[in-house]
């Protein structure tokens, strides 16, 4: 298993581009791996036969075997596979009395049930749950076709081979070829008859109280989600702070900027979004705040000289997190173009891992979902989070009277550990002023 990105501890791989046994050139694509950050398609470093060693769907940690590849002969070409041991023998007749052959097996039941597929070698992919209620229920999880990810068993697939009525362990699966013969389970006798008020049965096997259970596992960029937010929420002392900010201006200059045309209206650019803005306002401010640039780890503080501010894109049943590297140093329309093109690689799956590391500080917007505010959870070891709420035409005071601005709601979520109280309102504010004296911005 390949090391494909910098914080990949294990993959998990989801189908092989390349069959057991094919000829493979040096570059060619040989298996999409799902890693913590994307899924990627691993490519040969060299030239051979490739003999697939995990199945696709098996998860594995990082340097583990998946797959041999054969070095071709001296002339370039392939080396033919080895054919297998032949077992040992005498070298001449000796005088013991010969032994009669073993029978031949005999075939399985024509009609074994449709959800039992063949039985055959080695470990079946299934889930703990469904080896458990295997164990119990007496099912050969080879005869149990797998409906998970990658022919994974689960347990809506062994239920349904016990209700099917079969493939319980060896009743109906014809012996390997060399294995002694197994008698079937001796009949079991008569159930005795129900008692006149039976207990009632537990909710997990009926299900009544919450009807039908769906159980979906996780894919592998899920299962990191779920294990870093429980990490920070479960080691990071967190506060936060919020603001309110007037985004008049801001509204102003991005009409400018869509009458401009060229370089940053309809006929030529990106015009920025409000979300752009955010960022390249977050950007400048941790140039002024290296502490809300840094990180706390193993009891000192990492101040970075880099700003990388890393933008959260919903993509399909996951978010993804991809970075704008030295955002502080690139104008609003370098942001709002690197930010659609990131946007987009995020929803295709083209992604590359580099584009998804790196960040020293996470913007997280859910505006446009008529959000007006909430409360981001940070991204180890990342010092601080910032939630950005929608905007809107809001009635406040002005001068002593109440007047229609366009406001927007923003929280700061800080790790206590290296960004202090004071600190962290002093970035929040400078935050408050680029977006409300946008000027800056603009180049």
């Amino acid at each position: 298993m390949p090391r494909l990105s910098d914080s990949m501890e294990e993959g998990t791989i989801l189908k092989w581009l390349k069959a057991d046994g094919e000829s493979v050139s040096r570059g060619d694509p040989l298996a999409e791996i799902e890693t913590d950050k994307a899924t990627l398609t691993y490519e040969a470093d060299g030239a051979g036969v490739l003999t697939i060693v995990v199945a696709a769907g098996e998860t594995l940690p990082i340097g583990s075997v998946i797959a041999r590849l054969d070095d071709g002969g001296a002339d370039g070409e392939p080396q033919p596979a080895k054919a297998p041991a032949a077992p040992e023998a005498p070298a001449a007749p000796t005088a013991q009395p010969e032994r009669p052959a073993t029978p031949p097996p005999e075939p399985a039941p024509a009609d074994a049930p449709a959800a039992l597929g063949p039985s055959p070698a080695g470990r079946v992919k299934a889930s703990p749950l469904a080896r458990r209620i295997a164990r119990e229920q007496q099912i050969d999880l080879h005869r149990v076709a797998g409906t998970g990810p990658g022919g994974r068993v689960v347990k809506a697939d062994v239920e349904q081979a016990v209700r099917a009525g079969g493939a319980t362990l060896d009743t109906t699966q014809a012996p390997a070829p060399g294995d002694a013969p197994v008698a079937p389970p001796p009949a079991k006798a008569p159930a005795p008859a129900a008692p006149e008020t039976p207990s009632p049965p537990a909710p997990s096997e009926t299900g009544t109280a919450k009807g039908d259970i769906t159980v979906i596992e996780l894919t592998r960029v899920q299962q990191v989600i779920a294990r870093r937010m429980a990490e920070s929420k479960a080691t990071v002392p967190e506060f936060t702070l919020r603001t309110e900010v007037d985004m008049d201006a801001c509204v102003r200059m991005r009409s400018e900027l869509k009458e401009l045309g060229t370089p940053f209206g309809a006929q030529g650019g990106d015009v920025p979004s409000y979300n752009d803005m955010v960022v390249k306002a977050c950007a400048l401010a941790l140039r002024e705040a290296p502490r809300a640039n840094g990180s706390y780890r193993d009891a000192k503080f990492e101040l970075h000289s880099r700003v990388n501010v890393g933008i959260a894109v919903a993509a399909s049943d996951a978010l993804v997190v991809p970075t704008i590297f030295d955002a502080d140093r690139k104008s609003l329309r370098e942001i709002a173009g690197e930010t659609r093109a990131l946007a987009e690689r995020v929803r295709a799956g083209t992604v590359t891992p580099p584009e998804l590391g790196g960040g020293t500080f996470t913007v997280s917007n859910l505006g446009m979902f008529g959000v007006t505010d909430f409360t981001a959870v940070i991204n180890p070891p990342q010092a601080a989070i910032l939630a950005v709420g929608a905007l809107a035409l809001r009635a406040v005071v002005r001068g002593g009277e109440l007047v229609a601005r366009h406001t927007m709601g923003v929280t700061l979520t800080c790790d206590h550990r290296i960004l202090y109280g004071a600190e962290a309102a002093q970035f929040l504010a400078r935050i408050r002023a680029l977006l409300e004296q946008p000027l800056a911005l603009a180049f």
